[in-house]
């Protein structure tokens, strides 16, 4: 990325940061093994062959990015958040609202405003048929001022602090990808929020983006992992590079994909698969992993461990 694949005539300093961290000259662009698709592949089916009397490919067992951060977290805090089900609230549904305005400022030929974006969202949303739209239809209108307020922000601070995207570097929002396993049975997927540039031949030039509002966890980097190991698998060529922006301090924090970042995500994947299987079919008992988000964790009244963590952690040295 350069500042001519840009038709911004000015960026601010912010901007500027993205586009440094984020461009590369084509000599400096990694080549990668043509058959390194088959190699990932076949190295998960051969950890998860085990697996294969447990599953049915007419009823698939599907594994997102989600998934995956909770199994690798704590696991009595995942099967209570499943069981007490999930429900659309202004704090699920803002970062929908914005990632669909967030869309449309991408693909907008005018320059409209974030305003108008995040109004024309919500419009598209309430409509789409959706668990979400019955939500937007039925919520009272603090709700949805508060909900247009948050989403609104988000939208903002993206159009502050990150370049205009010239079409020429095709960028793609909330692009979807899924690898099929033994036979179908595991389908891993995943829903990028922003994907940039493309490869040519084995030469990578992709770059994965996740917006995100907070600061950082590790789990952030795990994700964007999981979404470059699907998109290997899925195209035969890894991105060049993974991403996270921090919308709140206008910070990425990008990291270049390898063969051994790839591998690792592997070892990851396959861990996560064998224990989600394993607690959906009761053949393992879910482990008890306190961190600090038992602060936010529904069975935290019930949970020894969590409240003795977190009256540890707020007591301080």
């Amino acid at each position: 990325m350069t500042s001519g694949d840009l038709h911004a005539p000015a960026m601010n300093p912010a901007q500027q940061q993205v586009l440094d961290l984020l461009g590369a000259p084509v000599s400096e662009r990694p080549v990668f093994d043509a058959e390194l698709r088959h190699q990932l592949r076949a190295e998960l089916e051969s950890r998860l062959a085990p697996l294969t009397g447990d599953l049915d490919p007419d009823d698939p067992f599907f594994v997102s990015k989600h998934k995956l951060g909770s199994i690798h977290g704590c696991e009595v805090r995942m099967l209570a958040e499943e069981a007490a089900g999930f429900e659309w609230s202004v704090p699920t549904a803002r970062g929908t609202v914005a990632h669909k305005a967030i869309e449309m400022s991408v693909h907008s030929r005018g320059e409209p405003t974030p305003s108008e974006l995040v109004d024309e969202a919500l419009a598209r949303l309430a409509n789409d048929g959706s668990t979400l739209a019955e939500f937007l239809q039925h919520c009272d209108d603090a709700d949805r001022i508060e909900l247009r307020g948050e989403a609104l922000d988000r939208v903002t601070k993206f159009l502050e602090s990150f370049p205009p995207l010239a079409a020429r570097w095709r960028p793609v929002t909330e692009s979807r990808c899924r690898v099929e396993l033994l036979d179908g049975r595991i389908i891993l997927s995943g829903k990028v929020d922003l994907s940039l540039g493309q490869s040519k031949g084995t030469t990578a030039g992709k770059v994965l983006i996740d917006l995100k509002t907070g600061g950082f966890a590790p789990v952030h980097l795990d994700d964007l992992r999981f979404y470059a190991l699907l998109e290997t698998i899925r195209l035969g060529v890894p991105p060049r590079l993974v991403a996270s922006y921090y919308l709140d301090s206008g910070t990425p924090r990008a990291e270049a994909v390898t063969v051994a970042l790839l591998e690792t995500t592997v070892a990851r994947v396959a861990d996560g698969v064998e224990r989600l299987v394993g607690l959906a079919h009761g053949t393992v008992e879910p482990r008890l992993r306190p961190g600090p988000p038992c602060r936010w964790c529904v069975v935290l009244p019930d949970c020894d461990a969590g409240r003795a963590h977190l009256d540890e952690h707020d007591s301080g040295p």
